[in-house]
């Protein structure tokens, strides 16, 4: 059975009371109003999580830019006594050849252990046999007293920093 009155609205036609549909429209706004006080307070946590990232990324890179500028702080305290020590046998008297060599052993000496507590080693390679990662033949050599690949001579010293070749050895090798 439909209702046709047409004095009667849609909403009375349904059955529905409009002080019903008013408080429903008063609650769907509510709600609203609710959402979007909700979806600021989000996008205000958004963009203060993204500013702390950014002054997180700030603040690393900083550190790692400090790092980097003195990362050599520590050896080039340590190699200050030695430059201490050549100015020392600079100024020394010139005529005395032995006090100015005893200085510059001693010099060394010190140079020596500051490199070598730093991680430096020293590859002297003489008599060992001859290995291409850590040696660069200079030259074939023929020479009775040695076995064939091995080093005779060394023309400069290599290194090694904590375990990789910084400089290689140059050597003379037996044929």
């Amino acid at each position: 059975m439909e209702n046709t009155d047409p004095t009667r609205g849609p909403t009375e036609a349904a059955g529905v009371d409009e002080s019903t549909l008013a408080s429903g429209e008063e609650a769907l706004s509510q709600l609203m109003a609710d959402y979007e006080i909700k979806l600021g307070e989000m996008r205000e946590l958004v963009l203060r999580e993204r500013a702390e990232l950014d002054n997180q990324r700030k603040r690393l890179q900083r550190d790692l830019d400090q790092a980097r500028k003195f990362a050599n702080e520590r050896l080039l305290g340590e190699l200050l006594p030695v430059i201490d020590n050549l100015e020392r046998g600079l100024a020394a008297d010139k005529g005395e050849a032995s006090g100015l060599h005893a200085g510059v052993e001693l010099t060394l000496k010190e140079l020596l252990r500051v490199v070598t507590a730093s991680g430096l080693v020293i590859v002297d390679p003489l008599g060992e046999k001859f290995d291409p990662e850590r040696h660069q033949a200079m030259s074939m050599v023929e020479s009775a007293g040695h076995e064939s690949n091995q080093v005779v001579a060394v023309l400069q010293k290599g290194y090694l920093l904590n375990e990789r070749l910084l400089r290689p050895a140059l050597v003379n090798v037996a044929q």
